[in-house]
């Protein structure tokens, strides 16, 4: 995979401890990686996604966060969380199903250097998962008993959303 810096400090990074049907631990750097984020759908709430090699470099897994915080929020405590994990090329895809497994202990937004888009913000978080994320065929599992993060979140801006859309 080639990979392009996460965010433009270079700073970005996933750590995870996972454990269950595969057990790694995840340490990633902003040029291991790719990432976004943004509002979810529905703007309720944030979506950050990492992606990187698996240990061993043998197929890429993509983690994607669900953070139940209105975007635009600074900083929180305690944000209901949804994970999914899924091991690209091998149609494994793990998930918590909802807010209710994952907790986000602390999450800050920082505005980036002046020549970065303004629209981009920096987003760390730190968190755990109480209950394993399932397979969505079958009955394996991940635990994924901590992580944190810094990843992008592009605020969308209300302007775009007032405009009508064309025909």
């Amino acid at each position: 995979m080639a990979a392009s810096n996460c965010l433009p400090s270079h700073d970005g990074y996933l750590r995870v401890r996972m454990r269950g049907d595969s057990n790694m631990d995840i340490d990633w750097r902003d040029a291991d990686m790719r990432c976004d984020g943004g509002p979810r759908p529905g703007q309720h709430g944030l979506r950050l996604t990492f992606a990187g090699p698996a240990q061993g470099g043998a197929h890429n897994l993509r983690f994607v966060f669900g953070i139940a915080a209105a975007p635009g929020a600074r900083s929180a405590h305690n944000v209901p969380a949804n994970v999914t994990v899924i091991f690209e090329g091998e149609r494994k895809l793990f998930s918590t199903a909802g807010d209710g497994k994952c907790t986000i202990d602390e999450f800050t937004e920082q505005s980036l250097p002046a020549q970065a888009d303004p629209h981009l913000q920096r987003l760390t978080a730190r968190g755990f998962c109480i209950a394993p994320a399932t397979a969505l065929a079958g009955k394996a599992g991940l635990l994924l008993s901590r992580f944190d993060f810094a990843g992008p979140v592009v605020e969308e801006d209300p302007v775009d959303d007032a405009l009508p859309a064309r025909p």
